[in-house]
């Protein structure tokens, strides 16, 4: 779909060694180990931004970071952590980051959870929020309303079933949150 729209698009095995998580156990332990060596985790993305800068279809001075639960923890965590993009968007992800909001921030901000998530606790919102403002971040923070974990996902109702957690695909939101992703990079890269 970013391709579509005629942006280079890489995605980063934050886990390392090419793990995949079959459970959802696995995958709990997998982003633990990775934002508990927090060092480790930004040389990995450091190297990942070096290498998509390389490209040649690529403009190294346009660079923004998307992801999904784990995946938009790990962004929001590199823009705290001051690293050099334009843009950063999180889907259906958490907030309480091992590199909480800083003065370093230089993305523009973008979360898009759901109000109903279960995994993503007010206290936490409300905390990043005012460390967000704390520091004048430029950020938009959306709970969409009967939407809950992987809203984005169309197969999260199977997966949830599967393994009893509470995850469903929002139509209404995954289609509102694209536009707010759509947006967000027209406006960081004009």
């Amino acid at each position: 779909m970013l391709a579509k729209m005629g942006y280079v698009a890489l995605a980063i095995d934050m886990y390392g060694d090419g793990k995949l998580a079959a459970h959802p156990e696995d995958a709990g332990k997998f982003a633990m180990s990775v934002m508990g060596n927090i060092e480790s985790a930004k040389a990995r993305f450091e190297a990942a931004l070096a290498m998509l800068k390389s490209q040649e279809s690529v403009d190294a001075d346009k660079i923004a970071a998307i992801g999904y639960c784990f995946g938009g923890s790990v962004a929001l965590t590199m823009a705290n952590a001051g690293f050099d993009l334009d843009a950063v968007a999180a889907f259906h992800s958490g907030v309480q980051l091992p590199v909480m909001p800083t003065s370093d921030i230089k993305a523009k901000i973008l979360v898009c959870n759901g109000a109903e998530d279960p995994f993503i606790p007010l206290e936490t919102v409300e905390r990043y929020k005012r460390a967000m403002d704390s520091v004048k971040a430029d950020y938009k923070y959306i709970a969409y309303e009967n939407a809950t974990h992987s809203f984005t996902s169309k197969v999260a109702d199977s997966i949830g079933k599967k393994f009893n957690l509470p995850l469903a695909y929002q139509k209404e939101a995954d289609e509102k949150s694209w536009a707010e992703l759509k947006h967000l990079l027209e406006e960081a890269f004009k």
